[in-house]
Parts: C-alpha cells; sequence; structure tokens
C-alpha cells in the first residue's frame, strides 16, 4: 500500500502540472458521477493529507473570489488503497496503464493530464465538506498540521494496544503504513506487537518517523542511508537475511489488527506481516 511520502509526491507533482489551470475536461468512470462535467473548472491546488488526496478546484468565473473562499469550490477526494495511483501525462502520451483501470481523467487546457488508476476511493465534494472525508485523521507527518505532542498523546490512549498497531491507526497521526511502521520500531529498538504503555521511547519513534517521511518525500525511499540501493530497509521484506545492525536473521511474523469500521480491538481482525530483529527488538 503506497505510505505518506508516495501519496506527497503524487500530490506535488500532479500540483505542478495543474494548479492555476483551466481543466478542459473531466472523465469520471464511477457510477456515481459519470455524469459530472468539471471543464471551465480551474484547479487551485492538489495536496496530500495523510494517504489520501484532494484536488481542489474553483468554478468557472470565480477568479474573484478570495483564494481562502471555499463557496462554490469542489473538492476531488481520493484514496489509493493497495493498487491504485495517479500519473501525469503531457499532450498526447500515451497511458502506461491500461485504460480499464482508469477511473478518472482530468486534462487541462494545455494538454496535460492527470490520471487516477485503480483507485480504493474516489468521491467529489464540496470543499467546505472535506472534514466529512478526512476530518478523522490524526496529525499528518508531512503536513502543515504536524503536532508531534498531539500524535503521541493519540497513540498513547490505548496503552495496551500493540505500538505496532497504533502507529498504522490513521486516526492517531496519518501517514506511516506497514514499511515505516517495521522500520522505525526497529530503530527504536521496539517489537511491534510491545503495548504502547511499554515502549520506552515513543516520542523518539514519532520523532524517526517523521525524520525519515521528511527524508524520503522527493527521493525514491530508503531508510538505511549509506547501505546502498540492495539495502533499502533494515528489516521490512529481509525475512532471513542478516540484521544489518548484529547480523541475527530477521524475522517475519503477523500482527492482527481491528477490522476497519470496528473502533475496538475485540471481534474480527485481520493480519498485517511485520518484520522484526529478535535480538535488537525483544519483545517487551
Amino acid at each position: 500500500m503506497p505510505e505518506g511520502d508516495n501519496v506527497y509526491q503524487a500530490a506535488t507533482a500532479m500540483h505542478a502540472a495543474l494548479a492555476g489551470k483551466r481543466l478542459a475536461a473531466s472523465d469520471f468512470r464511477v457510477p456515481a458521477f459519470a455524469t459530472l462535467d468539471l471543464a471551465g473548472w480551474t484547479v487551485i491546488e492538489v495536496i496530500s493529507r495523510g494517504k489520501h488526496l484532494l484536488h481542489r478546484l474553483a468554478p468557472p468565473g470565480s477568479g474573484g473570489q478570495h483564494e481562502h473562499d471555499d463557496a462554490g469550490r469542489l473538492s476531488i477526494h481520493s484514496h489509493l488503497s493497495m493498487e491504485g495511483s495517479w500519473q501525469v501525462y503531457a499532450a498526447g502520451q500515451r497511458w502506461r496503464k491500461p485504460g480499464h483501470t482508469a477511473r478518472v481523467a482530468l486534462t487541462a487546457e494545455d494538454g496535460t493530464s492527470a490520471v487516477g488508476f485503480s483507485l480504493g476511493v474516489l468521491e467529489v465534494i464540496p470543499t467546505a465538506q472535506e472534514g466529512s472525508a478526512v476530518g478523522h485523521l490524526g496529525p499528518d507527518l508531512l503536513g502543515p498540521d504536524w503536532d508531534a505532542a498531539r500524535a503521541e498523546a493519540n497513540v498513547r490512549r490505548q496503552p495496551e494496544r500493540a505500538v505496532g498497531l497504533a502507529l498504522l491507526d490513521q486516526r492517531n497521526l496519518a501517514g506511516i503504513g506497514n514499511i515505516y511502521r517495521c522500520e522505525v520500531c526497529f530503530l527504536g529498538r521496539v517489537h511491534p506487537a510491545t503495548p504502547v504503555g511499554r515502549v520506552p521511547d515513543l516520542p523518539g519513534i514519532i520523532a524517526t518517523a517523521k525524520r525519515l517521511l521528511e527524508a524520503n518525500k522527493s527521493r525514491p525511499r530508503n531508510t538505511v542511508g549509506g547501505f546502498g540501493p540492495p539495502n533499502s530497509t533494515w528489516v521490512y521484506g529481509r525475512a532471513g537475511q542478516p540484521c544489518l545492525r548484529c547480523r541475527t536473521r530477521i524475522e517475519h511474523s503477523t500482527l492482527a489488527e481491528p477490522t476497519p469500521g470496528t473502533g475496538t480491538h475485540i471481534g474480527e481482525t485481520r493480519e498485517r506481516d511485520i518484520w522484526f530483529c529478535p535480538s535488537c527488538q525483544p519483545l517487551r
């Protein structure tokens, strides 16, 4: 699943390509918005919010509106889920993914286009109502609302919850996916199944997550620094390989997390993969 840095990069690329331009055409390939026509609307900005994307648009003839006036504006809200992506194309450029996987195509008057493929969520909402789509999210690790103290307080609300689950919960802090949760737990010498209340340095783990996402938001992801391309992660995906710190073999397991929508740790659960060093990260 794309993580906060991937989504930030997608937003940055689309903002650079479309911001300030009027749309010549829009093509929504989902039933709920199949008849929606945004031709003539102007793309104000494209931003990321955790793992969510928001294209904000102003209606035709609204050039005199105050830049922060959301009246009459619409937002295209999307989430990449497991397989989704947004791609930018120059005028006349051939799509790199099959057309039947496209869910929306936005084409500017200069021919530049942004196409969303296999999106997990796609909806168009009034910009003033964005809170209904992303208001549940905690502080964004790559956003202007980042608040480390509030993120820590959110995580600490459930001291018996496994830290590996709390870090993935976007209601606590937005942007961490499975790769980063495994990596920051390793760097903090904490097993992902350790209860939050037993984590020695939770602020340090959160600060590490912030540092890694900031470092990778404008480059291909690498969490290990100078070890080079063959070792772009410390533990993620490296089961059976030697730990880069102590040479113990990395182990793979799973960790149950609440099914989305249950709001509790009780009832139906699903498993997510975790990787860890049993020597550097003993289960407390």
